[in-house]
């Protein structure tokens, strides 16, 4: 299955072309009621702007995809975003171009570009994760024993969660399922066997795309 993407952080940036603004708005939004309701508040926010152009995919199936040109050139504005989302294999985000007139007219092929551009721009500020299946695994062991873990972890797949120190230490670790296998060959041979390991059910985390 195709890996897909859903927006890190709500973000916004700003272009100006021929002297028109261009601010771009993303936010992640997990149901068509959230993109809509994010929609209506930037322009409640830009009530006074020429346009304020939008698109959004809900799902990681792409079943509900919408695309608005608030008033430019049918095809000029949110198509060109929605495309963007596409490419970017995005799903449950909706972003937001508002245009503030310049007095200059671009023309279809200089509001596509300036739409898709905008988009583009703040797709790539906001960033991209994407969920993977985790297991979490609580672990236990001697204070001899954590430095030497706590390094090896720092240059695995493995990440530490939380830790509690009490007589011993507890560490919550979580682990793709497919590296489960090598976070229990790295304790045992940190700790010698004496280590304690429990496993929880496996849940979905996201992770950064880097």
């Amino acid at each position: 299955m195709e890996q897909k993407y859903m927006n890190r952080r709500t973000d916004n940036t700003e272009t100006v072309i021929n002297k028109s603004r261009f601010i771009g708005y993303i936010k992640r939004t997990e149901t068509e009621e959230e993109a809509k309701a994010f929609i209506a508040e930037i322009k409640s926010r830009h009530k006074d702007a020429a346009h304020n152009c939008s698109a959004y995919i809900i799902g990681a199936s792409a079943l509900i995809q919408k695309a608005d040109d608030d008033g430019e050139p049918s095809g000029t504005a949110g198509v060109p975003i929605l495309e963007v989302l596409k490419r970017e294999l995005m799903y449950n985000v909706t972003v937001v171009v508002t245009r503030y007139f310049g007095g200059i007219k671009l023309g279809a092929g200089g509001l596509i570009r300036a739409y898709s551009g905008a988009a583009s721009e703040v797709v790539k500020s906001a960033g991209k994760v994407y969920e993977v299946e985790m297991i979490p695994v609580t672990v236990t062991m001697d204070y001899t024993y954590t430095s030497k873990f706590e390094h090896m972890i720092e240059h695995s797949p493995h990440i530490i969660k939380d830790t509690a120190y009490t007589d011993r230490v507890t560490y919550i670790v979580h682990t793709r399922t497919e590296d489960a296998g090598s976070l229990y060959g790295m304790l045992d041979e940190i700790t010698q066997g004496t280590h304690l390991s429990e496993s929880g059910e496996p849940l979905n985390a996201e992770n950064v795309l880097t």
